[in-house]
């Protein structure tokens, strides 16, 4: 079945990278993209504080919409013609009357398709990767940057041109031609770019390369997989235009997502913010055992009336999800008397000690240690109360792809790095959704009538 999905790939992808539209969508995201270094003058101000400052914030922001714009309405055209429109002019049939199952039929066409994409997606964020190294001109005495012009526009006209003789005098098919070029000769002018320098001069291309933004760049990508599954298993049931109907329904739900449902799979009444988290001696660093004392500096007053005794939950978000402290019994004993601290019957438990108006004392109390991940830090959110779920709230969050998690330019922006963690999970967030719309797109498809 496997090899017989990788033919069927194949034949997807070629016939993905020849429909017009491919090629033409391209082509428009570079094109926007050299409209944008002049539309992202906006005068945000100057900071060197992240890997992009100034109207290049803006610059990187509406360069890495175009670009998700571009792939989602691509997503939907590969996948109907790939699919839908297959069903429609019962040419599928030649297929699934064969030794083929549908299984393989489905998980070819994916392939082939998420192929398709990834070399549009590639093509188009090289396109960014070179406005950004232009920028915004932003005053009248900035100069175009020569490098960026020759090498990405000589990259563009030189994939045309061959695909135009190759067409003329070979009979090659231009949109593929023209589409597979451009693929290396921009890789090679983005190279090109990172080792030469505006005045043409050459430089290290570390100089001109960001890490953040090629994590953003990935992520991106892994987005686009997910919404061509998505586009494959709609285009199963479903025409052209109702395809990228649903696709981009997927899409605006997915980054409302949080908003809509995400919120109310967890809440929890907000005590306080963190600013300054430290231990009473070094020995409490890890807050690991009972004893232990955090001394804990807020960023304003506690939201409510917080007294000595009280039991404390933290956390990393603000709505209580992901608590540090599991649940437990708060502390009833006499916080007077220390002897009842340790006692073997005490429960495991955090307890305010010390109520000051923006300074907080907790200790870890109970026979045995509450089973705590980490310590206090700084950033952490403060509540009195575990967390509550719903967990049809919950399990509906789960389904929905959060496309937040594929958009990291507010992080870049606010010069919050993405730690390499962050990357491994979200790819792993993706590879689940993609196979969870594939084995949607199988049951669709398995009755459906093809003949």
């Amino acid at each position: 079945m496997f090899f017989v999905a990788l033919t069927i790939a194949r034949t997807t992808f070629l016939e993905s990278v020849r429909q017009p539209i491919y090629f033409i969508i391209i082509l428009l995201s570079g094109l926007a993209q050299v409209l944008n270094t002049a539309i992202s003058g906006y005068s945000l101000g100057y900071s060197d504080s992240s890997e992009v400052f100034g109207d290049n914030k803006m610059l990187l922001d509406v360069g890495l919409a175009t670009v998700l714009f571009s792939g989602t309405l691509l997503a939907g055209f590969i996948a109907t013609a790939a699919v839908s429109r297959e069903i429609e002019n019962k040419t599928v049939l030649t297929v699934v009357s064969k030794p083929v199952s549908r299984i393989a039929l489905i998980l070819g066409k994916y392939l082939g398709g998420a192929a398709a994409m990834v070399v549009a997606v590639v093509i188009m964020l090289l396109f960014l990767q070179v406005a950004l190294r232009h920028g915004v001109l932003s005053t009248v005495r900035d100069e175009l940057d020569g490098p960026v012009l020759f090498f990405s526009i000589g990259a563009v006209a030189l994939a045309c041109a061959v695909a135009v003789w190759g067409n003329f005098f070979y009979g090659w098919h231009f949109s593929q031609t023209a589409s597979l070029l451009t693929l290396p000769l921009m890789i090679l002018a983005w190279l090109l770019v990172m080792i030469v320098s505006k005045k043409w001069a050459f430089q290290s291309p570390l100089k001109d390369f960001k890490p953040q933004i090629a994590a953003a760049s990935v992520l991106l990508t892994c987005g686009m997989l997910v919404l061509t599954a998505v586009a494959v298993a709609a285009s199963t049931r479903l025409s052209q235009v109702m395809t990228i109907v649903a696709v981009y329904a997927t899409f605006v739900v997915g980054l409302l997502s949080n908003h809509l449902v995400g919120r109310h799979a967890f809440s929890n009444e907000l005590l306080a913010e963190v600013t300054i988290a430290e231990p009473e001696r070094d020995r409490f660093q890890s807050f690991a055992t009972t004893g232990d004392i955090y001394t804990l500096t807020l960023k304003a007053p506690p939201g409510r009336l917080v007294k000595v005794g009280d039991p404390l939950y933290y956390g990393p978000n603000p709505n209580g999800f992901d608590l540090v402290t599991p649940n437990f019994t708060p502390f009833k004993g006499d916080l007077n008397n220390s002897d009842e601290f340790f006692k073997l019957q005490t429960p495991p438990a955090i307890v305010i000690t010390s109520v000051k108006p923006q300074q907080l004392v907790i200790r870890h109390l109970g026979g045995t240690a509450l089973p705590l991940w980490r310590e206090p830090k700084t950033g952490d959110f403060l509540f009195t109360a575990p967390t509550r779920v719903n967990p049809f709230a919950l399990a509906a969050w789960g389904v929905i792809p959060n496309m937040q998690y594929y958009w990291l330019t507010d992080a870049i922006t606010q010069n919050r790095p993405a730690p390499l963690s962050h990357l491994f999970k979200v790819i792993l967030y993706t590879a689940v959704q993609v196979s969870a719309f594939l084995a949607l797109a199988v049951v669709l498809f398995q009755k459906r009538e093809v003949g």
